[in-house]
């Protein structure tokens, strides 16, 4: 006599963890250095960041920093607030001799001269100036490399141009500690804390890969996926 098992077969998932931003996920979202350059629109150069977690964020006591493609001399501005989740945040930075739109609202202002080529951009956890071609630690929450620059996560995100920005991509919620990966060169769009929220969905670090099947008991009408959000449903078979 045949006695019917039930089995449901389910997909085990590998969940990546990714080196996380320190601090509660705010990371660099956009950089554009060519403000007030030639064919440049927009009159100032300008950093923005983006709180890609689930939880609200105080970056008070914290600075954006930026060194050329292979300098170790680091200029800072300054930063105060609190993100909320999927919140833009909008740093205004040194204005050229041309263009013609300001930026809009921007939330704080600085005087950083940015490379409209190549350059490194760091968001710290302090107010200290960083030093070294490469900086590294627990104090540097993200860090940027483009262009030409000699340091960055993973490869460096794209040269840029007058009239192109490095763009985070998915609105600012791609994180895999890769530039190259993470950003692509676009028409600047700065984005501040007034702009419309971008929560992301699913949280960082839920991304999931199957890796290979295998078997839930009779009562797993639901398998969880362990660190994932997702839950699915499959079908019991004899």
């Amino acid at each position: 006599m045949r006695v019917p098992v039930r089995l449901l077969v389910y997909a085990v998932l590998a969940c990546p963890s990714p080196i996380p931003a320190q601090n509660g996920g705010i990371v660099i979202s956009q950089i554009y250095g060519g403000g007030g350059n030639t064919s440049a629109t927009l009159r100032n150069d300008f950093i923005e960041l983006f709180n890609r977690s689930d939880k609200a964020v105080s970056i008070s006591g914290w600075s954006v920093q930026y060194a050329s493609a292979t300098g170790s001399s680091w200029d800072r501005t300054l930063l105060s607030g609190t993100l909320q989740p999927g919140q833009y945040y909008l740093v205004q930075e040194a204005q050229g001799n041309g263009g013609s739109i300001s930026l809009s609202a921007p939330d704080l202002s600085g005087g950083i001269n940015l490379s409209a080529t190549s350059g490194k951009v760091a968001l710290v956890n302090n107010t200290s100036n960083l030093s070294g071609t490469a900086p590294s630690g627990s104090q540097i929450v993200d860090f940027v490399g483009y262009g030409a620059a000699n340091a960055a996560e993973g490869s460096t995100a794209p040269e840029l141009t007058n009239t192109t920005a490095a763009i985070r991509q998915s609105a600012g919620c791609t994180d895999t500690n890769n530039n190259r990966a993470d950003f692509q060169g676009g028409s600047p769009s700065p984005r501040n804390s007034r702009s419309q929220a971008k929560p992301c969905t699913p949280l960082p670090g839920h991304r999931c890969t199957p890796i290979f099947s295998g078997i839930c008991d009779e009562r797993g009408q639901f398998c969880q996926w362990p660190g994932c959000s997702r839950r699915d449903r499959h079908n019991l078979r004899d």
